[in-house]
């Protein structure tokens, strides 16, 4: 047997995801799913270890190496510019990362452009690549008020179906980016545990083409 893996999963549904296919990868480990308190899970035979972590820690947990690998969503890499390796577009937990405003909103160039945003590294670049000056407003919930209530003209958000946009009278203005979820690993683990690593991600990999194969 090889060196043990120690992976770091998101809490969630995404994170269900990810463990299912790691499941039919042959990396299981039964325990996971008995509703344990437990915070690490481990299967000796089969050489992995897990533990479920907020998914905005995730990238922490690798990139200083308490993980070997992990699941990100893109919108998570991008903003906080973690110093990790990209293995894997797994292709689940789609969705984009958009600019929206009221129905009807039309950008004065004339004025500074006020944007409110969980993702101000993610905004600030998009903007500054445009040479557009904006005020950024770093907000931690309900992004979808502050244009509804003048706190800003547009905000940067995750966008799913639409639906929450919809019935608050906003709509798209601009994709930024898609948004999918990763696999990444620790740039040092990489290299000490190449052989290993390389392994699970290619049997992942196989289970992302099966899936995409299946859509056509």
């Amino acid at each position: 047997m090889g060196q043990m893996l120690r992976v770091a999963l998101p809490k969630g549904r995404l994170g269900d995801q990810v463990y299912d296919m790691l499941e039919r990868c042959g990396y299981e480990c039964p325990e996971i799913k008995d509703g344990s308190r437990k915070l690490i899970f481990t299967n000796e035979e089969k050489g992995v270890q897990y533990f479920q972590v907020k998914p905005t820690d995730v990238v922490k947990y690798v990139e200083r190496g308490a993980a070997d690998l992990g699941i990100a969503g893109r919108d998570i890499l991008l903003e906080y510019e973690s110093d990790v390796y990209e293995l894997l577009d797994l292709k689940i937990g789609k969705c984009r990362m958009c600019v929206a405003g009221p129905n009807g909103f039309h950008e004065n160039p004339e004025k500074r452009l006020v944007v409110a945003t969980k993702f101000k590294n993610i905004a600030g670049n998009y903007f500054a690549e445009q040479g557009r000056d904006i005020d950024l407003i770093k907000l931690h919930g309900s992004i979808e008020l502050a244009p509804i209530v003048g706190l800003s003209d547009v905000i940067v958000d995750i966008v799913e179906t639409g639906n929450t946009l919809r019935e608050n009278n906003l709509k798209v203005l601009e994709t930024i980016i898609p948004i999918s979820a990763r696999l990444i690993a620790n740039k040092a683990s990489f290299q000490f545990k190449t052989k290993e690593i390389e392994t699970m991600r290619d049997a992942l990999a196989e289970q992302v083409e099966k899936k995409e194969a299946e859509k056509k």
